[in-house]
């Protein structure tokens, strides 16, 4: 996917004037224009680039035939400022026009009142595949299956199936599953063959390629590697009695892989790979505050091996053995903030003009958990150390530490692009550095005014 053709989109749309009445005109070209030359994962890619007021504004714009695809195609974070900024009857319009497989890629996102009248409004042969799909986990292949493949009896003539193939594929179709009277898979016959054969010879009379088959209760990402390496546009999903569900094709195998690389990349910072660009403050900071929480379990462990050594270091034993928790805090605030803006310039969403928006909230998450967790180490350095004075320096120097961060997490992997380096490798040691730096120089330059 080109992202950086999202990019004049995401500027010009930013650059708008404030005022409704001479802004209105101008998006409505834009998004126009944007809907005829970019993809639905594209255009949710570019929605994703705006705070919740601006998108709303610019999902209305967006044709209504094409809101399952670009909401499908959004982080999990996103689809729901989506639907808390939707009015009922809106949320209920989008919902009509998902089919059974679309459903099921949002039904963890919607309420129950919500999913019960989505399902409702699937026809019978979509609600049936639906309920099939929710008898597998989310980390199981059969949730996330196709249902469109291609299927005929083994018994069928080439005549019957041919005037079948005039109807319009389905995407990654290169063969005819077969299946007997049961539904049991039997066989698969390319399309070329099929269009070479004579009419009237029966479709399991045909050559038939060696079937590769994925089982239903198998993990998702398994199966997404199986794929990828079979050199086949497409492999039959199966239940446990050999039925034929339907197909893992080569688009959802990638998007699997992508979700999985995501996730590790994400988690590896203590971050959720759905986290929306623009999520609520209080919602970064709850998502982030866990792991900082984590973090500081290890950092005070550190600096009780340190410690150990109390009696030789003497007067200056508690500022040495403190100094890990403020370098650590620091450190992983500041590369949980680096994983997303690496991510949104990856993806093309971060420009000039949306950067100041960004450090603004990424300043406010900082701020929230700076404060938050200053007062927790300040406590638990004074109940440890019996000073209220160590208490308060180590809190004004982790809260300084944390916005440094976070600032730090915005501009190092912005600039680092602007001059042609890889953030993702680079970012994390000038990060680093900086926390560091800025860390100690403002937890023992404060220890010496005050202790």
């Amino acid at each position: 996917m080109n992202t950086e053709q999202l990019t004049p989109y995401i500027e010009r749309l930013l650059s708008l004037p404030s005022e409704q009445a001479l802004a209105a005109p101008v998006r409505e070209r834009l998004m126009q224009e944007a809907q005829e030359e970019l993809s639905a994962e594209q255009l949710a890619l570019m929605l994703e680039a705006f705070p919740a007021e601006p998108r709303m504004l610019l999902w209305q714009l967006i044709k209504h035939d094409e809101w399952p695809a670009v909401f499908i195609c959004m982080r999990e974070d996103s689809r729901r400022v989506i639907l808390d900024h939707l009015g009922d009857a809106d949320c209920k319009e989008l919902l009509m026009l998902f089919d059974a497989e679309s459903l099921l890629e949002v039904s963890d996102d919607l309420s129950a009142e919500l999913l019960v009248f989505a399902q409702s409004k699937l026809d019978d042969k979509q609600q049936k595949l639906f309920e099939k799909a929710q008898l597998y986990s989310d980390e199981q292949l059969g949730h996330w299956i196709r249902f469109d493949c291609l299927r005929v009896s083994a018994r069928a003539r080439v005549g019957r199936v041919r005037r079948l193939l005039d109807r319009p594929l389905p995407s990654y179709s290169s063969v005819v599953y077969l299946t007997n009277a049961q539904g049991v898979l039997v066989g698969e016959v390319k399309l070329q063959d099929l269009y070479r054969a004579e009419a009237d010879v029966v479709v399991g009379e045909l050559p038939q390629q060696e079937l590769i088959l994925l089982n239903a209760s198998g993990d998702v990402f398994t199966a997404a590697e199986r794929v990828i390496h079979s050199e086949q546009m497409a492999l039959p999903v199966i239940d446990s009695n050999g039925a034929l569900l339907g197909c893992f094709d080569l688009a959802l195998a990638y998007q699997t892989r992508q979700e999985e690389q995501d996730a590790k990349s994400a988690k590896s910072a203590g971050l959720s790979d759905e986290e929306d660009l623009f999520a609520p403050v209080l919602r970064s900071s709850k998502n982030r505050a866990v792991w900082l929480g984590i973090n500081l379990l290890t950092a005070f462990l550190a600096s009780w091996f340190i410690g150990l050594f109390e009696v030789t270091l003497q007067e200056v034993v508690a500022l040495a053995v403190l100094m890990p928790v403020v370098a650590s805090m620091g450190g992983i605030s500041g590369s949980q903030t680096l994983t997303v803006i690496v991510r949104g310039l990856a993806m093309g969403q971060v420009t000039d003009s949306n950067r100041n928006a960004l450090l603004q909230k990424e300043l406010r998450v900082g701020a929230l958990n700076g404060v938050l967790w200053a007062i927790v180490i300040g406590i638990i350095t004074y109940v440890w150390f019996g000073s209220w004075l160590l208490g308060v320096t180590i809190a004004i120097a982790i809260n300084i530490n944390i916005v440094t961060a976070v600032i730090s997490g915005v501009l190092v992997p912005y600039i680092l692009k602007k001059l042609n380096f890889d953030p993702a490798l680079a970012g994390a040691v000038v990060l680093t550095t900086v926390t560091d730096i800025v860390g100690f120089v403002a937890f023992l330059g404060l220890g010496s005014l005050l202790l």
